[in-house]
Parts: C-alpha cells; structure tokens; sequence
C-alpha cells in the first residue's frame, strides 16, 4: 500500500509537471513561428501598400484575419516540437529510466498529459471548422472591396488585373485624365451555376474611362471607346467579331453564396456539408476534419521519437522526428489538391491517417514486441537444451 501510494502521488506530479512543461514549451515555440511567419507578410503587404495597392488602414485589419490559418499549420507543429523538448531533456536527464522501472509504460505517459492534448484537439477542431474559414472570408471580402473601389489606383502599365470573371491589361495609364489607353479584356463566362462556358470573349479598345457612380462596393463600370469584340469558342477555331464605338462592361464582385473552386475554403462549414456532392468541397471537408488529427498523431509519435541513446543529445533526434510528422501535414496538403481534381477518393485522407496511427503504434510497441521475440527465443533454446 505504501508503494502504490507513492506511485499515486509520483503520478499526480509528474502529471502536473508534463502538463505545465508541454504547455509553456508549446506557446513559446508558437509565439516564435507565428513572429517568423507574421514578420514575412508584414513586409510583403508593406511592399503591396507602397506601390499603392492596399490601404495602410487595412493592413492589420488583413493580418488579423490570417492569423487563424496560420495556427492550423502552426498549431500542431509547435505541439510536436513541445512534446519532443520535454520528453527528450527527461531520457537525457535519465527521468524516463526511473519511470519505467516503477512500472510506467510509454502509453501511460502519453496518458498523463491526455487533459491537454483533448484540450488542443478542441482548439485546433475549432480553428479547421470555424475560425479559418471565418478569417479567410473576412480577408477575402477587404480584398474584393479594395480592388473594386479603388480600381483605377491600382492600375499599373503593362500588367494583368484580375476582378471576378474579367482580366484586364492596360498598356499606359494617364493618371491626371482618369483614362487607360490600349486595354485588353479577357471575359471567361459562366452560367448561372458558375460553371464556364465553351466560349470567352476578348475585347480591345484605345481607351476607357471609369463611369461614375456612387456604390462601387459590389460594382463598378468602365466605357471603353474604338475597339472591337471577339467570342471565341474552346473547342473550335471559330470565332465572331464585332466593332463598336462605345462599349460598357461592369465588374461585379463575386456572387458569395455559389460554391467555387477558388473560394471554397472562405465557405463555412455547414454550407459545405449541405454540397457535399462537389468534389472540391470534399476536399476541403476531408481536409477541415483531418488537420485536428495532427494532434493525436503528435503525442503518439513523439513519446517514442524522442528517446535517445546514453551521452546523445536531445536535439540530435529534433530535426528527423519534425520532418516525420510534417510529411503528415503535407500529405493532408497534397490530398486535398488531388481529391478537388476526382483523382482519388475522400476516403484517403482517413487511410493516410490510419497508416502514421499505425506506424506510431509501430514505434511505441517496438522494444516490447522485440524483448517478447527475443523471450521467447531464448525460452525455446533453453528447452531444446534440456530434452537433449
């Protein structure tokens, strides 16, 4: 009763200790990745604001709003890294040696710290499932907003501008005069699906200018003057053309409520479960409810990767065991891309899930599947000695 009451205390400290060590190790790891990463957008979106692409306004408005699809990929990362710190100082500092001579096995260490690793699992469902998404559309519609009302200050000579379903190309821009000279237009039509047709229209014209209007937040027009339409079909060489004086085409920003191949992760959840028959919202379904699964891939590989031999450093096993767990995610990354296209089945992502549980199983039970081997071994030599 003694031993088993010190073991319950042994127990209840360690847990506490792991519990602590795991969770400040995980937010300094965090807080330097999400620094790294936030420090390069901060001076790309720098760089879009001082060509007087982007308002200053709306910089950290835009930087808010991505932090959340930062911490899905950051998350459980930082989460693997904290797991390998603390696991690997207490095999260097021989901890883990004294664990398992009291009889502590590998599994219930990954136990001990099960409050945080549901914990994590909870926050990393609600960062896939919903705040990503919410992010994302909320940065989506700043950009749309942007590039609609303030059109015309965006333009720069000799460059594409893509808004909605039109690709404009302006050779000289007169700033004082409002006017684009030269412009090209490339029109990819749609149905009322949102599906595209088997024809685009390509419109030329000398110049254009912007037509006034009051709201330019959903649309905007511009007349082009002396310049000819041409529709062209995909699948043939024909084509229709028509000179005009006067021609009005209107951007309009993008119908949010249809369903697309490139705004498919700016959709909420619900609404991707009720068209569930696309196959790039399977994609991205299959994708929101794997990412939290990185978490209990974490813990289950790092208890095992993170042990080291007599006089070997902790950090010696660092590197190797993050390239292991970030060709997780990547193969998460890779699927979607594949699923979107029909090339494979949804179902792959639980078997690419399925195959590291099972290499992480692998891990864990390898010494004891291998003592049992060499048990065993030794037990039928022992018994072939003594018949003869």
């Amino acid at each position: 009763l003694f031993f088993l009451s010190n073991i319950g205390w042994l127990l209840v400290i360690l847990r506490r200790y792991m519990t602590q060590q795991v969770a400040t190790n995980t937010a300094i790891v965090l807080l330097f990745l999400m620094a790294l990463l936030l420090g390069g957008r901060l001076i790309r979106y720098f760089g879009i604001a001082a060509e007087g692409r982007l308002d200053v306004g709306l910089l950290f408005a835009i930087i808010g709003y991505n932090i959340p699809t930062l911490l899905e990929l950051i998350l459980p990362l930082s989460f693997f890294i904290a797991l390998m710190l603390v696991l690997g100082r207490m095999y260097v500092d021989h901890e883990m040696s004294v664990l398992f001579a009291s009889g502590i096995s590998r599994g219930r260490m990954t136990r001990l710290v099960m409050p945080l690793i549901f914990g994590m699992f909870l926050g990393q469902t609600a960062i896939s499932l919903w705040a990503k998404p919410w992010g994302l559309s909320n940065s989506e519609h700043i950009w749309q907003t942007q590039s609609l009302g303030s059109l015309l200050d965006l333009i720069r000579p000799k460059s594409f501008i893509n808004s909605g379903n039109y690709h404009l190309y302006v050779d000289e821009f007169d700033k004082e005069k409002r006017e684009l000279k030269n412009l090209y237009v490339i029109q990819q039509r749609t149905d009322r699906s949102g599906q595209p047709l088997k024809n685009d229209v390509i419109i030329t014209a000398k110049h254009a200018y912007q037509v006034p209007s009051k709201d330019t937040a959903q649309s905007m027009q511009l007349d082009l003057f002396q310049g000819r339409r041409y529709e062209l079909g995909t699948e043939n060489a024909k084509y229709n053309q028509t000179s005009f004086e006067q021609y009005r085409i209107t951007l309009e920003k993008p119908a949010s409520d249809q369903i697309t191949e490139t705004n498919v992760e700016t959709q909420t959840t619900a609404k991707l479960l009720s068209n569930w028959q696309q196959a790039e919202v399977k994609a991205e379904l299959g994708y929101r409810f794997s990412m939290p699964w990185l978490i209990i891939i974490a813990a289950m590989l790092a208890t095992p990767l993170a042990q080291v031999r007599p006089r070997q450093g902790r950090w010696i096993r660092l590197l190797p065991s993050v390239l292991i767990f970030a060709s997780c995610a990547i193969g998460i990354i890779s699927l979607r891309t594949a699923i979107s296209k029909g090339h494979i089945s949804v179902l792959s992502y639980g078997w690419l899930l399925i195959g590291f549980g099972l290499f992480s199983l692998l891990l864990n039970w390898q010494s004891r599947v291998a003592h049992r081997i060499r048990y065993r071994r030794q037990s039928r030599q022992l018994l072939r000695g003594g018949q003869s």
